[in-house]
């Protein structure tokens, strides 16, 4: 029987819609990205922001040895690149090679087509449960040119993604 807490904790996440991020590094010559749901801004004074990856992910790998990571916000209109980052896996896909980037600041892969992005200095790693916190100090980005409506978990909650979580 599951515990009564955990099931009232499922099922209130389960109806949260919160949006959803492509995160994407680069260590060495390997360059990685994934879809990652679990992100917050954690800080104001100074600005922090708060990625965890899962243990499983190939990106998750590659970030053990990067320095920074790319957070990048889509609109509905590329769909089909969160889709891409977040149903194929590095361990056998080369996701770069089916999508727009370029080289960002600290050498990290940015996407073009994402309406928004930041890149962050890696702060400290930390153990959140089955994902690893990598806390964020921006470092440079692109704003959104205006108000967009981002893609979201309800956008992509049909996806089988290319690892567990």
């Amino acid at each position: 029987m599951a515990d009564p807490g955990e099931d009232a904790f499922e099922k209130l996440v389960a109806v949260l819609n919160y949006p959803m991020y492509v995160v994407t590094t680069r260590a060495g010559d390997v360059a990685a990205g994934c879809l990652v749901g679990f992100a917050s801004q954690t800080s104001i004074h100074p600005p922090r922001f708060l990625v965890g990856l899962s243990r499983k992910n190939h990106t998750f790998r590659v970030a053990a040895e990067a320095t920074h990571l790319a957070v990048h916000v889509f609109d509905h209109e590329h769909l089909d690149i969160v889709e891409l980052f977040g149903s194929q896996t590095g361990d056998t896909v080369n996701k770069f090679d089916r999508c727009s980037w370029h080289s960002g600041p600290a050498q990290m892969p940015i996407l073009d087509d994402a309406a928004a992005w930041f890149v962050g200095e890696i702060l400290e790693r930390f153990t959140l449960g089955d994902h690893v916190g990598h806390l964020l100090a921006p470092v440079d980005g692109r704003p959104p040119s205006e108000l967009e409506s981002w893609v979201s978990f309800s956008d992509v909650q049909h996806l089988e993604p290319g690892h567990e979580a």
